[in-house]
């Protein structure tokens, strides 16, 4: 016999082998079935490298002496110590990965798609139908999220503020807002929604969308799985955050800054804990909102050369401090930005003998 001969002898003879165990097999109950799947596989594996490879003469003539070659193989098989499971849990680390990956390419283009605030039918007449059906699809995902996240983190009557990050973390402000302010204009009749939000609901343009049946898409991503008092709830920390997370005015700096100066004249004696200081707390509020230059621009308007600002050890907050010595009587310092402001109102003395400006013809009224 020629080696291609013996080889394909050895392969016709454990093929049969398998069929036996096949149809063997196939006649136990399911639970034995099961029991035996390892094996058939492992033994498929064997007839398909069989298929594959040429053994040499010699090691095909071995074989071919056995009455189960292929039973034989796969006890050889057992045998042996392989990286079979490592490679099995190998696998399962990169599919994890891999859905892990597309999860967050998920929530990246969910949350950098943009709001799309017109209907369909602007959207369609103005060529933005792509931009209108993404950014429907992630309104209803913020909807359920949304709702999701008030599931979660409501416990002992309370809803914990990481449900608002949440979801803020996952949409971005801009599309829950309006999310929120769709929800809340569809349930305007809701007594269990504060008029706060109501009002404030109003000033978000959320435009009529409707398909050619008449009725209204924007129901569609409309908070209606969750307890409307919840909802309620979950926008006030929305709209709480917002406010952080805008940044102060000149003119809110200011006006705290008159705060603290009213706080610092207003006691008879010094009230600091040791009583050798006059002391105000910052706005909590403030502080939140503040960066550094803010905290700057308030101790400029501060009239006082003593003045610190601290924590104090028995006491939440910071604390302005200014000596009693200090003249508490002094107005608010004005700062380079409202002198600036000043010298713009002041109308300029022209030079004498200075002709007219002539305003160019298109500025003429």
């Amino acid at each position: 016999m020629t080696n291609e001969e013996r080889n394909t002898a050895l392969y016709q003879k454990m093929f049969a082998e398998q069929e036996t165990y096949r149809k063997w097999l196939l006649e136990q109950p399911p639970e034995e079935i099961l029991k035996h799947t390892y094996e058939y596989t492992v033994r498929e594996d064997v007839l398909m490298t069989l298929e594959a490879h040429d053994l040499t003469d010699a090691q095909a003539e071995a074989l071919l002496k056995s009455p189960a070659p292929l039973g034989d193989v796969f006890k050889e098989f057992e045998k042996r110590e392989t990286d079979y499971m490592d490679t099995v849990f190998d696998s399962i680390v990169c599919r994890a990965n891999t859905m892990i990956e597309a999860e967050a390419e998920n929530r990246r283009i969910l949350r950098e798609t943009p709001v799309y605030p017109y209907p369909a039918s602007y959207a369609r007449e103005h060529e933005e139908l792509e931009q209108y059906r993404a950014s429907h699809k992630a309104n209803i995902a913020c909807k359920e999220a949304i709702e999701a996240a008030i599931s979660e983190h409501y416990h002992d009557n309370r809803l914990g503020k990481e449900a608002a990050m949440e979801v803020i973390g996952a949409f971005g402000m801009d599309r829950t807002l309006y999310v929120l302010a769709n929800t809340v204009r569809h349930k305007d009749w809701d007594g269990r929604i504060s008029h706060d939000n109501k009002a404030w609901a109003r000033t978000i343009p959320v435009y009529e969308d409707t398909d050619a049946w008449g009725n209204d898409r924007n129901t569609s991503f409309v908070v209606d799985q969750s307890h409307p008092g919840l909802t309620d709830i979950f926008l006030n920390q929305v709209r709480r955050e917002q406010h952080l997370r805008t940044p102060l005015s000149q003119e809110e700096i200011k006006t705290e800054a008159a705060r603290l100066l009213s706080e610092l004249q207003k006691p008879q004696e010094p009230n600091s804990p040791n009583g050798t200081h006059f002391m105000a707390q910052i706005s909590p509020d403030f502080l939140a909102r503040s960066n550094s230059k803010d905290t700057e621009k308030l101790m400029a308007m501060l009239p006082f050369k003593s003045m610190s600002f601290s924590g104090l050890n028995d006491r939440k907050g910071h604390f302005v401090l200014i000596s009693k010595e200090e003249d508490r009587s002094q107005p608010l310092r004005k700062t380079r930005s409202s002198v600036r402001k000043n010298l713009k109102k002041a109308p300029e003395k022209p030079a004498p003998g200075a002709a007219k400006k002539r305003k160019p013809e298109w500025e003429v009224r």
